[in-house]
């Protein structure tokens, strides 16, 4: 049995205890918005690369900038910091989901190898610093060229399109096939360079007409502006699979195939045609 005296101090308590819990509540608070707003996993981490006595790491804590250090293994001192790419910033648009970073560092005949998430490599002169951009990736193979349909490389040679854009090759496929405006014939859609600001994006030749759509490539489409460099994979979405999907809500009513383009670990987009023109709808964050 309790005493007089213990009931109340259970009752004077009992106030701290509520107190103590709305604290906890209006602090989950104050952190779900931080929760929520992340948009992409942090990046990997990068093993480092030892060389004649130098240890060469990717830090990978600044989504503005792709940088390296050098440091002494046997000082453990910093010897030098070299900034390798910049990201462009669309201030528009959410900022983390922009953000490219190293992906792997190798050494190749005493040069310093750097790999970004977007596939460009870089080389550095650990001598110099000078940094030099690997066209390995870009530059397209004669069996490349010659894979894309003729009916592309037409549209994209001729004429105002031609002088402006150029075909690109940094991602694999480099083209897809598929009825994107729904009447049903053939289009490609190709990736692209424009050759001004190098900014990529994607060209869509239609089958029928040969007219040529324009999306990033210096030309800005929904919420990830005008330059498509974020994206690292691509496919067609058929029309037929969104017919049979009931429960993906987000999909809109297609007239025809759409493209899926997407960020690794960040989000996803359709971009669709409705009759006049293409449309972007996001999927995912």
């Amino acid at each position: 049995m309790s005493t007089p005296g213990s009931e109340l101090m259970m009752t004077k308590f009992k106030p701290w205890g509520v107190v103590t819990r709305l604290a906890v509540v209006f602090s989950s608070m104050l952190l779900l918005p931080q929760l929520t707003s992340a948009k992409r996993i942090a990046p990997a981490k990068v093993d480092p690369v030892i060389y004649e006595g130098i240890r060469y790491v990717a830090p990978n804590d600044d989504g503005r900038r792709g940088y390296v250090e050098a440091w002494n293994v046997v000082t453990n001192k910093k010897l030098w910091e070299l900034t390798i790419f910049r990201n462009r910033i669309d201030p528009n648009l959410e900022e983390d989901v922009q953000w490219v970073f190293i992906k792997g560092l190798d050494m190749h005949d005493g040069g310093l190898l750097i790999t970004s998430e977007s596939g460009k490599t870089y080389q550095v002169d650990v001598n110099t610093k000078a940094i030099t951009q690997s066209d390995s990736l870009s530059s397209p193979s004669p069996g490349a060229i010659r894979d894309v349909p003729d009916a592309v490389k037409n549209a994209l040679t001729n004429g105002s399109v031609g002088k402006k854009y150029e075909l690109s090759f940094h991602m694999n496929p480099s083209y897809l096939e598929g009825d994107l405006n729904g009447d049903g014939n053939m289009d490609v859609a190709v990736l692209i360079k424009e050759r001004s600001t190098g900014k990529l994006g994607i060209a869509i030749v239609h089958g029928t007409t040969g007219k040529v759509a324009i999306l990033g490539a210096g030309v800005g489409i929904g919420n990830r502006g005008d330059d498509f460099e974020w994206m690292d994979s691509w496919r067609v979405y058929s029309k037929t699979r969104a017919a049979h999907t009931s429960d993906e809500t987000s999909v809109p009513c297609l007239r025809g195939d759409a493209l899926l383009v997407e960020k690794s670990e960040a989000g996803s987009a359709l971009i669709y045609w409705n009759g006049k023109r293409y449309i972007w709808s996001q999927q995912g964050d």
